[in-house]
């Protein structure tokens, strides 16, 4: 039984990290490229504004820069393995979700779930931190790490309540869980301002 299960995970992971890669291919990558190809540019500039005329300064650089794969088939091939990475994690939280509930398990059941998942873990805390342009400010990386976890928990919360809730007082209180993070509204700089040119 167990078997079969992570089996299924394994497979519904490596399916939906493909997918998935696929679909960043064309959408996600051309405007990861793009925001690389900025970076490297302002770069550029900073190293040339340090230097003087006939004389190059030198600087020790303490922190040594992250590898990134190459372009090409090296960053699709490690794109994919993350995603199928994360597809199978996500496969897995979603086959305890069925242990913790109980019941049958059908296909279209298991389509339910998995946009439930897509909801808590994307979709909800989305719309309080949509993604963002490179180089545009925002607000403290700890509190918007803190806000998207309270806003997946109460998401993941106020949905339990609001389905398997058998009366009209634990939908009323699911949904005020689910709408909570949003009422009190995510963490946004107090200006906004970018590098990127306009």
């Amino acid at each position: 039984m167990l078997k079969r299960i992570l089996l299924a995970a394994l497979v519904a992971g490596l399916v939906g990290g493909i997918m998935i890669t696929i679909v960043q291919e064309f959408t996600t990558t051309p405007l990861i490229l793009h925001a690389e190809q900025f970076e490297s540019d302002q770069s550029a500039h900073v190293h040339e504004s340090m230097t003087t005329p006939g004389r190059v300064q030198e600087f020790s650089n303490v922190e040594t820069e992250a590898w990134p794969p190459a372009d090409g088939v090296e960053r699709t091939l490690f794109t994919s393995f993350g995603n199928i990475v994360a597809g199978v994690g996500f496969a897995l939280i979603l086959v305890a979700g069925f242990a913790l509930h109980g019941g049958e398990v059908d296909g279209r059941r298991g389509i339910i779930w998995g946009l439930a998942g897509f909801a808590v873990f994307s979709l909800v805390p989305a719309l309080g931190l949509p993604p963002e342009v490179p180089g545009a400010m925002a607000a403290e990386l700890v509190a918007r790490q803190g806000w998207w976890l309270a806003a997946v928990a109460a998401t993941a919360l106020g949905l339990t309540l609001m389905v398997f809730g058998r009366k009209t007082v634990w939908i009323v209180l699911g949904a005020v869980v689910l709408a909570a993070p949003h009422i009190i509204g995510a963490p946004h700089p107090q200006e906004f301002t970018s590098e990127v040119p306009g």
